[in-house]
């Protein structure tokens, strides 16, 4: 082989490379614009809306950037308190503990309740311990059921937003395949705990109002 020949190689091969990289680049689409936006890396936080955010388990470090987001509400679903972390004057503590592997229509009306009477405050923030499968499932609720989004958008959004790994996601996956969107906006709408009248809320409810004890 010409020595001559070795740099006009060389150079090719550089072309091909860069070619390969920027090919690469334009094949990574740019995160959805409807999709909740990263606010801070460290607690998983994001916004999804004007008054709504979602995140990890915060921390005293977070409080004074949910105050400058003027956050009204924060809404745990975990089973212990906040009151460990968020004293802040102003901001609300709303706890409503569930598991991804044991949610019903009922735990997410009653989360989508509270979103919707804590946003009529003010901007709220809802999180869990990774702000991923509870926090997750919930979120994907709220635009399917309150915002009018398809539940493969809303899929779409959990499961490649990164929020966390994939391996969290497949208990909120199964639920809302057999959720009933329908069912469960007239339920918000009309005030009812479930979609079901033989839930124990419902049951519950009924013998309430028949002066059953």
């Amino acid at each position: 082989m010409s020595l001559r020949l070795i740099p006009a190689m060389c150079l090719s091969l550089v072309a091909l490379f860069n070619l390969t990289a920027a090919c690469a680049d334009d094949a990574v689409e740019p995160r959805p614009a409807e999709w909740a936006q990263p606010v801070e890396a460290q607690y998983n936080l994001f916004q999804m809306s004007p008054t709504l955010y979602r995140s990890a388990l915060p921390d005293r470090g977070a409080v004074p950037l949910l105050m400058k987001l003027k956050v009204a509400t924060v809404i745990n679903f975990l089973p212990e308190s906040d009151s460990s972390w968020l004293a802040a004057p102003g901001i609300d503590q709303v706890q409503l503990p569930y598991r991804t592997n044991h949610v019903d229509d009922a735990d997410v009306l009653k989360a989508l309740r509270a979103i919707q009477a804590a946003e009529a405050k003010g901007p709220v923030l809802m999180h869990c311990k990774h702000g991923s499968d509870r926090t997750g499932l919930m979120a994907a609720m709220y635009r399917v059921v309150v915002q009018g989004w398809s539940k493969e958008d809303a899929l779409n959004e959990m499961t490649q937003g990164g929020f966390g790994e994939s391996g969290h996601f497949k208990d909120g996956v199964r639920y809302m395949m057999q959720a009933d969107a329908d069912k469960l906006r007239s339920a918000l709408a009309n005030g009812e705990c479930s979609t079901s009248p033989f839930a124990a809320c419902s049951m519950k409810n009924w013998f309430k109002s028949a002066n059953v004890q």
